[in-house]
């Protein structure tokens, strides 16, 4: 597995997009905005850095400021996502971390933006995504 992009939430998209673009050389893609599959407006960019890992900065009206613990999901750092190479992949790390006891936050399926995914808690409460790029 290799990380593949952390994301955050955030209430300053435009102003937090400036600062990493500006300080750390960041590239960015053009903003994704639905208002279709979150039931709010959903809005956001990719960051990419001179390594393989992204940066997801996010906002949505709908997320509370608070605690992300317990898979709760507010300002600050909300996922971490690991890459795996094949549909199937995902399917057999979530199976068996759910065999396993782990919380399964979202069973396998594909995004909206063409992800394929699950996502777990951690054991600390944090979402953490098994993903196939599109």
């Amino acid at each position: 597995m290799i990380l593949e992009h952390v994301a955050i939430w955030t209430n300053q998209l435009e102003k937090m997009k400036d600062f990493y673009v500006k300080y750390f050389k960041a590239v960015t893609n053009d903003k994704y905005a639905s208002d279709k599959e979150f039931n709010a407006h959903f809005e956001s960019y990719f960051l990419s850095f001179d390594s393989t890992a992204r940066l997801e900065i996010m906002q949505m009206s709908t997320i509370p400021q608070g605690d992300n613990a317990n898979g709760h999901e507010s300002s600050g750092l909300t996922h971490i996502a690991l890459s795996a190479e094949k549909c199937s992949e995902v399917d057999e790390i979530a199976a068996m971390l759910k065999n396993d006891g782990y919380k399964l936050v979202g069973e396998p399926h594909f995004t909206g933006d063409g992800y394929y995914e699950a996502c777990v808690l951690d054991p600390d409460g944090n979402r953490v995504e098994i993903t196939v790029v599109p």
